[in-house]
């Protein structure tokens, strides 16, 4: 581990992201294992929300996959582990109020969660397996614009 790995996993550990993540994959029957880069994989998320494939609580990266597939993919792994380090950023569990803010934001503006969500946008909306695309004709960050699209 990076020392700021480290640091990011202390913090994520002190303001207790971390410690409910832990709690929430055993509430929901997933089976933690040890991952890259001071990440916890905790495989077979069994509840039906949220409708992602995986998500992040502190420093726990929830799967619904089981234990053969969860965490190897590295694209995904790395999506979820910028939301650790967003985790860190905010100070712990007022992450979780700001990035809903954002993905209302978000629905509001483009019917998507992720698209317009400024969390989702830094965490790298194709790795996350979000659309690149606005609502009525706006222009996205490329410049283009895309007509109708929902």
């Amino acid at each position: 581990m990076t020392p700021g790995q480290r640091l990011r996993r202390i913090a994520n550990a002190l303001n207790l992201s971390t410690p409910l993540g832990l709690l929430l994959a055993r509430a929901a029957g997933a089976r933690c294992s040890p991952g890259p880069r001071g990440l916890t994989i905790a495989a077979g998320y069994r509840w039906g929300l949220p409708h992602a494939p995986a998500f992040t609580v502190g420093n726990v990266v929830l799967y619904r996959a089981g234990t053969a597939s969860a965490g190897q993919d590295p694209v995904l792994l790395g999506h979820e582990e910028r939301h650790c380090t967003q985790y860190a950023w905010c100070l712990g569990l007022p992450f979780l109020a700001l990035y809903s803010l954002c993905a209302g934001w978000s629905v509001l503006r483009t019917g998507n969660p992720g698209t317009a969500n400024f969390f989702e946008r830094q965490a790298g909306l194709a790795a996350g397996g979000y659309p690149d695309r606005q609502r009525n004709g706006q222009r996205n960050r490329s410049g283009t614009t895309n007509r109708g699209m929902t």
